[in-house]
């Protein structure tokens, strides 16, 4: 997998900061951290992303839409959330990767091949 460039959506500013040192380990070099989903849409607008990581519950409200946001400009995208399983997702982003909160690099490398498998 090489990925230029990553959107990471997250309102936890440590949480977006550890996986942007995370991503930047795995070899990612441009990181854009955006905390709510009117930022992220107005990024998405302007800059191009290999692919997104996206907080579940920003706090009122959940980044679902925004993922098939994402999915209508064909960028790939993947959740991060404390909970470890989407039974609770919509029925269309079930099968979206899961990273589960705290992660470290080893689960951040299983989760990009899950999310590009045939870099595998």
């Amino acid at each position: 997998m090489k990925a230029n460039r990553v959107l990471v959506l997250e309102d936890s500013l440590i949480i977006a900061m550890e996986a942007e040192d995370i991503l930047r380990q795995v070899g990612v070099e441009t990181i854009s951290i955006v905390s709510g989903l009117e930022q992220a849409m107005e990024v998405t607008k302007t800059e191009p992303f290999d692919f997104a990581l996206l907080d579940v519950n920003l706090g009122e409200v959940m980044s679902f839409d925004f993922a098939r946001h994402l999915s209508s400009l064909n960028i790939p995208f993947g959740f991060v959330s404390g909970y470890s399983d989407t039974k609770d997702f919509p029925e269309d982003l079930r099968n979206v990767p899961l990273l589960v909160k705290p992660f470290g690099e080893l689960a951040m490398r299983d989760f990009l091949q899950k999310l590009f498998p045939a870099d595998a």
